[in-house]
């Protein structure tokens, strides 16, 4: 069975208040699709939390105007961490999360009538897009990229998760993951000096190499028309060694905890990642259930140990209050769901 990566389905973002946090994604960038809501244990992930199962409630929140969803994460058994310094531009791993909008100029005019901590000006990238960077009630960075990929507009400012930027200690390492695991294969923008447009973030003073990457095709899956379009950009700090944002903390801490694929195809993926050397970490196997959703769902690292999840969905709730459940694993792969369909999520939206 080929593999299909079909999308960014989601970031992991690690809370110590899932709820608080979650009200606020819903004010600013419209995440108020509830997918499901979740409080369990995660035993597979020991790896990455010490060695013990902890508890965690879990919420897969989307944007009904496309792009990927938020996972907002918090521990219910341990207090989150933050890091135990100041992240920079140059550091390792997550740095921030890129979220698509329809017109920037028009989204930051709405985010400062919201009092939005907003970090650089409006400008153009080394891509040639409009964006700027925001921060939200934790810190974490949001870089809001204009972008022409939609799968649908209803006036708010911003869309989902549009892709990652991700600090990296071997630029040509990592392209090769991204390229050859992933599949973004088409680079936007390859520069190398210090760039202008993210003045205002910590280490914008600093020598970077910052490619970013797309794809020239991208896999169809079940729900490719929602997650639409991604970006991946890569920093490396030229001049010294950045530090790894997640050193001597869990999964599930605070900040970006992962990147997630939407994947059809998951044994075949596996095969290719042992082929290339990026053997998944941790892989549930067979279907896992999360409460209302099921699937299996797998980690890999990139050279720098970032993690990267996928995840092969084989039962959702479509309207969740009508107890309409879509069962996926006898679809044919690389068919995309009705639009019609995919627009019922908006039936789970959170008023409150």
């Amino acid at each position: 069975m080929k593999t299909h990566i079909c999308g960014i389905q989601q970031v992991g973002v690690g809370t110590d208040h899932l709820h608080r946090d979650w009200k606020w994604y819903r004010d600013v960038f419209g995440m108020d699709i509830r997918i499901f809501e979740d409080a369990a244990e995660a035993p597979l992930m020991t790896r990455y939390t010490g060695g013990k199962v902890h508890k965690r409630n879990a919420a897969l929140a989307m944007n009904i105007q496309g792009g990927g969803g938020f996972e907002i994460w918090q521990y219910e058994s341990r207090t989150p961490l933050k890091a135990a310094f100041d992240l920079e531009l140059g550091d390792i791993g997550m740095v921030a999360v890129k979220m698509k909008t329809p017109n920037a100029a028009k989204a930051l005019g709405k985010f400062k009538q919201q009092g939005v901590h907003i970090i650089t000006a409006l400008s153009r990238n080394s891509a040639s897009q409009n964006h700027f960077v925001v921060t939200d009630n934790n810190g974490n960075w949001f870089d809001i990229v204009e972008s022409a990929n939609w799968f649908k507009i209803d006036g708010r400012p911003t869309g989902g998760a549009y892709g990652a930027i991700i600090g990296v200690s071997n630029m040509d390492k990592s392209l090769a993951f991204y390229r050859d695991m992933l599949g973004f294969d088409t680079v936007l923008s390859d520069t190398t000096g210090i760039h202008t447009d993210l003045n205002g973030i910590p280490g914008s003073n600093r020598t970077m190499r910052r490619v970013i990457l797309a794809q020239s095709s991208q896999d169809t899956g079940p729900f490719t028309p929602l997650l639409g379009e991604n970006q991946i950009e890569l920093l490396q700090w030229t001049g010294g060694s950045g530090r790894k944002i997640f050193e001597g903390r869990y999964w599930g801490d605070q900040g970006f905890i992962h990147l997630c694929f939407d994947v059809v195809g998951m044994s075949a993926l596996k095969e290719k990642g042992q082929k290339l050397n990026y053997p998944f970490t941790v892989d549930s196997a067979d279907s896992f259930d999360m409460g209302k959703a099921a699937g299996r769902f797998s980690y890999v690292e990139d050279p720098d140990s970032t993690l990267i999840e996928f995840v092969e969905t084989h039962r959702l709730p479509i309207v969740e209050k009508w107890g309409w459940y879509i069962n996926l694993k006898k679809r044919k792969p690389g068919k995309p769901l009705p639009n019609w369909l995919l627009n019922c999520f908006k039936f789970n939206k959170i008023k409150a």
